[in-house]
């Protein structure tokens, strides 16, 4: 059971080491960069990545691409913040070890994300499950703007693996604020409008509390503290922003 290691980059070099160096057990590791202008690609090449340069598509389109690349059957696929931990990485040799065994053709694998000084339990963000491990002839990147996922066909196998994919936010209040404003919110609004979705001076009002009950209060929020509180607010933030971008694209369509 080969596996081949994928990562997409732009300008990641305060991350690229330990990405790499967390995925030193797969066979290969793929690399595609979208433009850094930092250490990123230096890092990886030297960590013994291969590096592919491409302009940048999309998300999904970007890790399919990746995943195209690849030498071997299977793909682990990371983001640059991401990690693998130990637990996990035992999970994976102890399958490969028995690949002779009746196995899955993909494997969902919870993801807990580091934020504000702590592992964050609540909210929604935990164990977020992710399908990330994969046979590329039977899964695929979806075509999504946001929230990207592997898609395996439809009479595929899908298992879950012990262990996490470590997620390192690092990030502080500010850059939170300005993804949500400049990337989350309007890259949502255009998916929602391209899946046919509509929304009205209602679903506009509703939605901020709508979120912030919901990751707060019904997905335990409150157990992470003032981490807790600010995600629900950002999540709260978030719902309405797209709500109403996805307004003005309705109202600019009429």
């Amino acid at each position: 059971m080969k596996i081949s290691a994928t990562i997409i980059t732009c300008n990641e070099e305060e991350n690229i080491r330990e990405a790499c160096e967390s995925l030193a057990w797969a066979d290969e590791i793929i690399v595609v960069d979208s433009g850094s202008t930092d250490k990123t690609i230096e890092i990886a090449e030297s960590l013994g990545a291969r590096v592919i340069r491409r302009q940048w598509a999309g998300f999904s389109d970007q890790k399919q691409f990746a995943a195209e690349q690849a030498v071997h059957d299977w793909i682990f696929s990371l983001d640059a913040d991401e990690r693998v931990s130990e637990e996990l990485r035992a999970a994976i040799s102890d399958l490969r070890k028995n690949s002779d065994k009746e196995v899955a053709d993909g494997y969902r694998v919870a993801r807990r994300s580091y934020y504000q000084g702590r592992w964050i339990r609540g909210g929604g963000w935990y164990p977020d499950w992710q399908l990330r491990l994969y046979k590329k002839a039977r899964g695929h990147w979806g075509p999504r703007l946001i929230h990207e996922s592997v898609k395996m066909d439809s009479d595929a196998r899908v298992g879950k693996l012990p262990g996490d994919i470590l997620h390192n936010t690092g990030k502080d209040s500010a850059y939170h604020h300005r993804m949500i404003g400049e990337r989350y919110a309007p890259l949502a609004a255009q998916q929602m409008l391209e899946d046919g979705r509509r929304t009205t001076p209602l679903k506009i009002a509703v939605a901020a509390p709508t979120a912030f009950v919901s990751s707060y209060i019904l997905k335990g929020g409150f157990r992470d503290g003032l981490a807790g509180l600010s995600i629900a607010s950002f999540a709260a933030h978030h719902a309405f922003l797209k709500h109403l971008m996805l307004w003005e694209k309705q109202q600019a369509a009429k």
